[in-house]
């Protein structure tokens, strides 16, 4: 069985290894190809994997290359999680719109749509050579923004991709935690987008969570937006923050000395300074600085499930297909699959909240409309799905802001 990285200079790519370790029994993994176009960080993250896999007691082969070509033949899964552009160009999206006085974010508003116009280009080419290099290999996706990537995949080449996000996995850890029980028996319906889902109709063994249960629940995910989930009837992702909140977020980011992608350069400088020491050989502490772990359990999750072809629960972004009848059947959703060797299937749904489905319907306009403008590069595009996400809606802004960010980004955005 062989895996392949693509990004596997990532700070994040030791965390598969670890659970590897633990799933070794299910997943019998013989070689890993480690493929990045960053050969320093390519060899630094390879030399640590190396030397933890040791230390795991894994008897895997490990190969770098910067070449797709070399990687992916043989491939039974490739792992994506690039950053085009790096987190250099994330602090350009985080700080431009900020200026205009909008949520500068990653993979939200304005600076999420300038990772998408840089990322779907990226990601169709490595599409594109799954297809010729390992035609039956799974995308297994965690490069953001994972659900626009997988719309633009799906649409644009003829690969498997599973869009796959540790969020999906929230309602659950919330409540398990909120009501300190065990999380194998909680189920829920998930509606909604990645970094814009809702999570509702929770069950425990089949048994709807009681009123005073939900509140419970409610007030663990956050105490001041316990109100809000209890009118709502769901548990809305962190990511809505920005949008229920969206002033008093404005505001706060505006008043940080440093942005987030400011912050991971700092803290990836002393990750990587660890990784590089010959004498690490488990992971350095210095990794729990980065934030965005528990990816590795849904990733391989999903891997076993379709290799062991062993029916799964699991969180996916995958195309909407009738499961959600107020959005078009090829738009992608993040809902609740069952996941087997025949791919990940959504599972039907109680009807979602009404106060909830004008967002959501919203934020896919703005989707389509960014796969469209990042594939042709097409200006007027660009413009109306920036005017068509809620976070900006202004044209005097996407007229002044548009300009600004597509100069900032000129070397990663050839098609424009």
């Amino acid at each position: 069985m062989k895996i392949t990285i693509v990004g596997a200079g990532s700070s994040y790519s030791p965390e598969l290894l670890e659970k590897l370790g633990e799933m070794r029994e299910e997943l019998p993994v013989t070689k890993i190809s480690l493929m990045d176009v960053d050969r320093e960080r390519l060899n630094t993250v390879g030399g640590f994997c190396e030397r933890y896999a040791k230390h795991l007691n894994l008897p895997i082969q490990f190969e770098t290359t910067t070449e797709l070509s070399k990687a992916l033949p043989g491939s039974d899964f490739v792992v994506a999680q690039i950053r085009v552009g790096g987190n250099a160009a994330r602090i350009n999206d985080e700080k431009i719109p900020l200026s205009f006085g909008l949520v500068g974010q990653e993979t939200t508003g304005a600076g999420g749509f300038m990772k998408a116009l840089r990322t779907i280009p990226a990601m169709l080419e490595i599409a594109h050579a799954v297809e010729k290099y390992c035609p039956n290999a799974w995308i297994v996706n965690y490069t953001n923004p994972t659900g626009i990537v997988a719309e633009a995949v799906n649409k644009y080449s003829k690969a498997k991709i599973a869009g796959l996000c540790a969020g999906g996995l929230n309602p659950r850890n919330w409540t398990a935690l909120g009501l300190d029980i065990k999380a194998d028996n909680i189920r829920y319906d998930m509606v909604g987008l990645n970094h814009l889902s809702y999570g509702y109709n929770i069950t425990i063994g089949g048994k709807k969570l009681t009123d005073e249960q939900f509140r419970a629940v409610a007030t663990y995910r956050g105490e001041k937006d316990a109100e809000l989930c209890v009118k709502l009837g769901a548990l809305p992702s962190p990511y809505l923050q920005y949008y229920y909140h969206n002033a008093k977020r404005v505001k706060e980011l505006g008043e940080k000395k440093l942005s987030r992608g400011e912050e991971v350069l700092l803290v990836e400088k002393e990750v990587y300074q660890d990784f590089a020491n010959p004498n690490c050989d488990t992971k350095p502490e210095s990794l729990a600085k980065r934030g965005g772990g528990g990816y590795s359990d849904i990733a391989l999750g999903f891997i076993s499930a379709v290799y062991n072809d062993k029916d799964s629960w699991i969180v996916v972004n995958v195309p909407n297909r009738g499961t959600i009848s107020w959005l078009p059947d090829d738009a992608v959703i993040e809902t609740a699959c069952v996941v087997n060797a025949s791919g990940a299937k959504p599972i039907n749904m109680s009807p979602a909240p009404m106060a909830i489905r004008g967002l959501i319907a919203a934020v896919k306009s703005y989707e389509k409309l960014t796969v469209e403008a990042a594939v042709s590069g097409n200006m007027d595009l660009a413009e109306m799905a920036l005017l068509a996400h809620p976070l900006v809606g202004d044209w005097d802004i996407v007229k002044q802001m548009l300009p600004k960010l597509i100069d900032a980004n000129k070397q990663w955005l050839t098609k424009f």
